[in-house]
């Protein structure tokens, strides 16, 4: 075996040691995201609020991005990623030790933006990072891999923090996430290393150059990843409620609720797989959207609610890794940046805002089955903006 082929060996090693790397610390972005929504009943007691305060308890951690995401790219070019990462990971840690030691909502409100300003540093530098490793060399797996990470620490959370609350009370399970961000600091810093030929650091600009065209195109596409996950998330936040209602225990109804997450991980990449296979990315998309709407829209009321989250379950995953295409195949490759950067900051938007729209639903109504409903609600708004982007396409170019 010649050096050359050696060192390239080593190179593809390492790349997927990153990978792995960086799915891990990634994967800590869910598990203190899902911290929230899995004490949701304990929090209601202990900070003296109502549903609707927590619903907007769970979106402020995505808040930040409003701010951050669009810069974000900036900081990684000037600083370096691994540094912002570090900065992130600290973030999160200090974010979630504060939520365990507060008693007080707006204390727990602090907490959770600085947390998730970590979060949204993180979520952009990866990107950038799996980006650097991967370009020309099996990045849609290496992407597809990355994202799954998000529904894999959600599955995890929903398993092991309702009895953790249950057994050691919420405050552990605030700590927890404050451990997990510190140990995920340190694998980034005892691990990750940037690859060879990455572009050195320096000054950044951002310019807004899309065209009209660009501009609409990358709008409904941040609707559509918007409304998909708030409804996503809402569901695993809200359903174990559901379940409850309908007679189970809070384990059993967060384990049932897990299987979201661990279908979504291998679904989410071979869905794509296939769908780029059949060469009807659009059908298949609104096929998707439809059978979970309608499933997610059943849920609270048939007598057997285990077969309809069964059809939310699977049908849920199969538009997620074209979503995160239609952006990209809109922009060219010189506006790429910007209007992804336009793209996360809609995004996060939505997310920090709608999630609370569902506890509102929950007071109101007092009824368990409410924000299910609203979630169903944003699930049919995904099929209505998917039908507005395929017209939109038809707009010429400027």
């Amino acid at each position: 075996m010649t050096r050359r082929t050696r060192g390239i060996i080593v190179v593809i090693q390492n790349r997927w040691l990153m990978l792995s790397v960086l799915f891990v610390a990634r994967t800590t972005t869910a598990l203190q995201f899902q911290t929230v929504a899995s004490t949701g009943p304990f929090l209601i007691d202990a900070l003296a609020i109502e549903f609707t305060a927590l619903g907007a308890l769970i979106g402020l951690y995505m808040l930040p991005g409003v701010v951050i995401a669009l810069p974000g790219g900036m900081l990684g070019q000037r600083f370096g990623a691994r540094h912002v990462v570090f900065a992130g990971l600290a973030l999160m840690a200090l974010g979630s030790a504060l939520m365990g030691v507060t008693s007080l909502f707006a204390g727990a409100m602090a907490g959770r933006v600085i947390a998730g300003t970590g979060a949204v540093l993180l979520n952009v530098m990866f990107t950038k990072m799996i980006a650097d490793w991967f370009t020309g060399r099996e990045i849609v797996t290496a992407m597809a891999i990355l994202v799954t990470s998000w529904p894999f620490g959600l599955a995890i959370g929903l398993l092991a923090f309702g009895p953790l609350a249950a057994a050691q009370g919420w405050r552990a399970v605030m700590y927890l996430g404050a451990i997990a961000a510190f140990a995920a600091l340190v694998l980034v810093a005892v691990l990750y290393r940037d690859p060879p030929d990455a572009p050195p650091d320096g000054p950044a600009r951002l310019v807004l150059n899309l065209t009209r065209r660009e501009w609409i195109l990358v709008l409904i596409s941040a609707a559509i990843w918007g409304f998909m996950n708030v409804g996503y998330i809402i569901i695993i936040s809200f359903t174990p409620d559901l379940f409850v209602a309908r007679g189970y225990s809070l384990p059993e109804a967060s384990a049932i609720v897990s299987v979201i997450g661990w279908v979504l991980i291998p679904s989410i990449p071979v869905a794509g797989f296939l769908i780029e296979r059949t060469g009807r990315p659009m059908l298949c998309m609104l096929g998707g959207f439809g059978v979970a709407t309608v499933a997610a829209f059943a849920l609270p009321f048939v007598t057997m609610p285990l077969i309809a989250f069964g059809f939310l379950v699977f049908a849920i995953g199969v538009p997620a890794g074209m979503i995160m295409a239609l952006p990209a195949q809109s922009l060219r490759p010189e506006s790429r940046a910007t209007g992804m950067g336009i793209f996360f900051t809609c995004y996060y938007l939505m997310f920090a805002v709608l999630p609370g729209g569902a506890g509102l639903a929950r007071d109101l109504s007092g009824s368990p089955a409410a924000p299910v409903v609203f979630a169903a609600a944003m699930l049919l708004l995904c099929v209505l903006a998917l039908m507005l982007f395929h017209a939109a396409k038809r707009i010429p170019e400027q």
